[in-house]
C-alpha cells in the first residue's frame, strides 16, 4: 500500500511541479493551476463517494490497480498540451487516484492491530510525502531531459508498472471481496449520510475539509510561488523536496504519539493550529526573506499540513462499521476533496483579484484555525492512548 500510494502521489503532484514550464509555453495565467486542481478535486469527490461498492465487489487491491491505471492514463492525456487535454487529464487522473486511500484503508483496517492503527496508517501515509519528494527532485530533471511532456509520459508509464507490480498479491488480499455487491446511484447519498449522522465522523469530515484545503494549496502553488519570488525552477524543486521530506518522519511521529502517548484528537488539534499559523506566516513572506527563514516556516507547514493523514484515517477506520472501512473512509475523504476544490479555486480568485499571493495564503489558514480551536475547546471525553490490545 505504501508503494501504490507513492505512485499515486507522484502522479497527482507532478503537474504542479511542472506548472511553471507549462504556463510559460502556453502563456497562461498562474490561476489556471488552481483550476486544474479544482477539477481533480471534483472528480475525486465523486470517485471517493462512489468507490465503496466497487471496493467490496472487486477487492481493495484490484481497485488500487484500477486507480493507478486511470491516473497514468489521465497524465498521458495531458501531453496534448491545451485546455481540453488538461481538463480531461484532471478529471480522469483525479477520479482514478481518488480510490487509492480508501482501498488502502480497507485493506489495512482488516490486518492492523487496533492499538497500532495510528502508527500503521501513518507509516503507509508517508508514501504521500515520498511522492512529493520524488517529484521535487526528479520532476525538473526529467523535464530538462525529456521536456515536460516526456516527464508526464514517463510518470504515466511508471503508474502502470506499479499496477502490474501489485498483481501477485491480489489472491491473498482480495479474499474478502463480495462479487454479488452492486453499485447504485444511491451509494453516493448513503456514503455521505454515514459520516454526517455520526457525530465523531462528522467532526473528522470537517477537519478533513480544512486540512486538505491547505495541503492542496501548498502543493499546487508552492513551487510557482517560489519562482515568483525569484527562485529558478530547479532550486524551487529542491527546496520543495527538502521541505516535504520532513513530512515523512513527522507522519510516523504523530502516529506513534497517537498510538501510545496522546489521544489522537489532541494530536489533530496541535496539527491544525500549527498548519494555520505557518501558512499565514508564508503569506507574509517576501523576496527579501533569507532562504533559511522561508524554509523554516515551510518545514512547519510540511510537518503539520502534510502530516495529519495517518491520525485522521486511523480514527476513521476505528469508527467505521465492520466491512465498511473503505466506504466510510471515502465519505470522510470526500469532504477533503471539497476542500481540495475550494482551496485552490479561492486561492486562484484571490491571486487574480489582488495580483499577489499573500492574501490567499492567509485566507486558507482560517478553516484550520477554526478546527484547531474547536478541538482544543471540545468538552466531550477524548479517547485515552491505546495501551491494550
Amino acid at each position: 500500500m505504501f508503494v501504490q500510494q507513492t505512485f499515486a502521489s507522484v502522479g497527482k503532484v507532478l503537474p504542479s511541479v511542472l506548472a511553471p514550464l507549462v504556463l510559460a509555453e502556453l502563456a497562461a495565467d498562474p490561476g489556471w493551476v488552481g483550476v486544474y486542481y479544482g477539477l481533480t478535486a471534483v472528480a475525486a469527490l465523486f470517485g471517493q463517494m462512489g468507490c465503496g461498492s466497487f471496493i467490496i465487489r472487486y477487492g481493495a487491491l484490484r481497485m488500487s490497480q484500477v486507480a493507478l491505471v486511470l491516473l497514468g492514463g489521465g497524465m498521458a492525456i495531458a501531453v496534448e498540451g491545451w485546455l481540453l487535454g488538461f481538463a480531461a487529464s484532471a478529471i480522469i487522473s483525479g477520479g482514478g487516484a481518488a480510490a487509492s486511500t480508501p482501498t488502502s484503508s480497507q485493506l489495512l483496517g482488516r490486518v492492523s492491530p487496533p492499538r497500532l492503527a495510528p502508527l500503521v496508517f501513518s507509516i503507509k501515509q508517508t508514501a504521500v510525502p515520498a511522492g512529493l519528494l520524488i517529484c521535487g527532485f526528479l520532476g525538473p530533471a526529467l523535464a530538462d531531459a525529456l521536456g515536460w511532456r516526456g516527464a508526464m509520459l514517463a510518470t504515466a508509464a511508471a503508474c502502470v508498472v506499479g499496477a502490474v507490480m501489485l498483481q501477485p498479491l491480489r489472491a491473498r488480499f482480495d479474499d474478502d471481496r463480495v462479487p454479488s455487491q452492486r453499485f447504485r446511484l444511491s451509494d453516493f447519498r448513503t456514503t455521505i449520510a454515514a459520516v454526517l449522522v455520526a457525530r465523531e465522523l462528522r467532526a473528522l469530515s470537517f477537519a478533513c475539509f480544512a486540512f486538505t484545503g491547505i495541503q492542496s494549496v501548498f502543493t499546487a502553488y508552492f513551487v510557482t510561488y517560489l519562482v515568483a519570488l525569484g527562485y529558478d525552477l530547479a532550486a524551487a524543486g529542491v527546496l520543495f523536496s527538502i521541505v516535504v521530506a520532513v513530512a515523512m518522519p513527522c507522519r510516523v511521529l504523530w502516529g506513534w504519539l497517537g498510538s501510545f502517548h496522546v489521544a489522537p484528537r489532541r494530536v489533530m488539534a496541535g496539527l491544525a493550529l500549527g498548519m494555520a499559523g505557518s501558512v499565514a506566516v508564508i503569506g507574509l513572506s517576501s523576496a527579501a526573506w533569507p532562504v533559511a527563514a522561508l524554509a523554516l516556516v515551510s518545514v512547519v507547514q510540511s510537518a503539520t499540513a502534510l502530516s495529519w493523514h495517518g491520525i485522521l484515517l486511523s480514527e476513521t477506520a476505528r469508527l467505521a462499521p465492520a466491512g465498511k472501512i473503505g466506504a466510510v473512509t471515502g465519505g470522510v475523504l470526500s469532504f477533503g476533496q471539497v476542500g481540495a476544490f475550494v482551496g485552490p479555486c479561492v486561492f486562484a480568485l484571490l491571486l487574480s483579484l489582488t495580483g499577489g499571493y499573500g492574501t490567499g495564503w492567509v485566507v486558507c489558514a482560517i478553516p484550520a484555525l477554526w478546527i484547531g480551536i474547536g478541538l482544543v475547546r471540545a468538552r466531550e471525553p477524548v479517547e485515552p492512548p491505546r495501551h491494550g490490545t
